[in-house]
């Protein structure tokens, strides 16, 4: 099995800022549209909230890259493509493993920038769209649907969801630390993590320096059962009411 942790949202370079945490509830704010979109702010009652992490640099109205796209029905749709796509491919990445999603987030008006889990999905099914859009996928409004970003485009989907509290355990940033300075789990060490190999990335006390940029980094985890508890956790913090 593998743990991808795919890099999402706002930041300081995509929207302007982070992520709020809004009455204890991490909302992630896609990223502006950069292709095809149907999809707004606003469309996402996300409107006020792009306005004042984009400082104003966005509208409610402005157009957004709607994914991953998390649906009533308790799936998750989620596009990929270029050289992320690649990245994925090449580390086998398929049905059965898990996305966990992270980003940038602080308090509102308030509170350390810091990067925390907010959402996740297991693949089902992996959609190639060089073979063909599925009209249900370009009805849905998904943005990789609407158009082709690459010849690579492909779409993940399976079951998925969002956390409804931002706790503790859901936490990447150490404390005071910049928000790139992760606590890492003690399964995970130096070699198991794409795009990590650096050993300067791998302080004392179980801290991992992670990288500025990139979307996509996989920990290929076997068979332990290690990775597999500390996921069961991890799962339990973003099911939990």
């Amino acid at each position: 099995m593998k743990i991808v942790f795919s890099r999402k949202g706002f930041d300081s370079s995509s929207g302007g800022g982070p992520s709020p945490i809004v009455d204890g509830r991490p909302l992630s704010l896609p990223i502006p549209a950069g292709a095809a979109s149907r999809t707004s702010y606003r469309d996402l009652g996300l409107g006020d909230h792009a306005v004042a992490a984009s400082r104003g640099k966005l509208g409610a109205d402005d157009l957004c890259h709607h994914d991953p796209m998390f649906r009533d029905d308790g799936t998750c749709l989620f596009g990929q493509v270029g050289a992320a796509q690649t990245h994925l491919a090449n580390r086998g990445v398929g049905t059965g493993d898990v996305f966990l999603f992270f980003g940038l987030f602080r308090e509102e008006e308030s509170g350390e920038p810091h990067h925390r889990i907010f959402g996740w999905m297991e693949i089902a099914e992996t959609v190639h769209l060089a073979g063909g859009v599925p009209s249900w996928l370009a009805e849905a409004n998904h943005p990789h649907a609407l158009e082709m970003h690459g010849t690579n485009d492909c779409i993940y989907i399976g079951p998925g969801g969002t956390a409804a509290r931002a706790s503790e355990g859901l936490r990447l940033t150490v404390p005071g630390g910049s928000p790139s300075l992760w606590k890492r789990p003690d399964w995970l060490k130096r070699g198991g993590l794409s795009y990590h190999d650096r050993p300067e990335r791998w302080l004392g006390n179980g801290r991992l320096k992670s990288v500025a940029r990139g979307q996509e980094f996989v920990a290929d985890v076997g068979s332990g059962q290690a990775p597999r508890e500390w996921l069961a956790r991890v799962m339990g913090e973003l099911r939990a009411s």
